[in-house]
């Protein structure tokens, strides 16, 4: 094989991988044009299609899949290899990519990293806050940060955070005049502010629980957000009733700005754990991180 393939290679593995010419150069740092022109050399050195090009989309061929399920792992070891070299450093080195909420990278990933990484200046982090269930190993994330029963089985999870409890809070001025929900079934007669899990395609079902009875309630309301602050927002503003991580509300129930409902419906859960796959060879810098991220409360 030609020297110049093996780049040519690594532009058809990231169009490939990201379905768009456009997503693919942002992430080598080359222009389309480039990226084009070398997978057009690629095919016609091969002789063989591996890329469908649509006006809106662009999908492996045939040709094009089995190339990437045959070559794309190999060029993986490659980088695992090299990233391994890091071990022979005097300090931890290397990129960690973990997916995450935002609640947890505000609540417990950032305070940890701004904690460790001024001692470590070869290790660099990219947090990518997604409110979907992403197939970390699809995307190529060292890792992701979920709550427990989120966790695949055939992942290994770190519990990094204690558990947790949600809260229906609303404003004082929302709740006044209105009859207080007593039970879960209650919320269909309130303005709920609704949170959207691109996962699903759909809004979050509110999950409640009180002696031995779980119960899922599909709330609505005039409001819809994917991030926990701008619901936060719209329940002080007094849009409606919110379901919420209970220390994101607390000051405001402590100062008065916020009043909650259904406290005896609202159970404790397995908190964040931070979760790889067992395929996965930890690297120094990796293993650093777990350890600093492990909760030993």
């Amino acid at each position: 094989m030609a020297r110049q393939d093996f780049g040519d290679l690594l532009a058809f593995l990231a169009v490939a991988r990201e379905g768009s010419f456009t997503k693919a150069a942002a992430k080598l740092g080359v222009s389309q044009s480039a990226l084009s022109h070398a997978i057009r050399g690629l095919e016609e050195r091969i002789g063989l299609r591996l890329l469908t090009r649509t006006t809106r989309s662009v999908a492996p061929t045939e040709a094009g899949e089995r190339l990437l399920r045959t070559v794309g792992p190999k060029f993986e070891e490659i980088d695992a290899e090299l990233a391994g070299l890091n071990d022979l450093r005097d300090k931890p080195a290397g990129n960690i990519r973990i997916s995450t909420g935002e609640h947890a990278a505000d609540t417990i990933l950032w305070p940890v990293l701004a904690k460790v990484l001024p001692d470590y200046p070869d290790i660099t982090v990219e947090m990518v806050i997604d409110y979907g269930l992403t197939d970390i190993v699809a995307e190529r994330y060292d890792a992701g940060i979920r709550f427990g029963e989120q966790v695949e089985k055939d992942m290994i999870a770190v519990r990094i955070g204690p558990d947790m409890r949600l809260a229906v809070v609303g404003a004082p001025a929302y709740v006044a005049g209105r009859t207080r929900p007593m039970a879960p079934e209650d919320l269909t007669g309130h303005d709920c502010i609704n949170m959207r899990l691109p996962t699903y395609g759909g809004f979050y079902a509110w999950e409640f629980g009180k002696g031995g009875r779980d119960v899922n309630v599909r709330v609505e309301g005039r409001l819809a957000f994917n991030t926990l602050p701008q619901i936060l927002k719209a329940a002080l503003a007094g849009f409606g009733l919110a379901y919420l991580p209970e220390d994101l509300v607390l000051p405001h129930l402590i100062e008065g700005r916020l009043v909650r409902v259904l406290d005896d419906w609202c159970p404790s859960f397995s908190g964040y754990h931070l979760y790889y796959t067992s395929r996965r060879q930890p690297t120094p810098a990796f293993t650093l991180l777990v350890d600093a991220l492990r909760y030993r409360g």
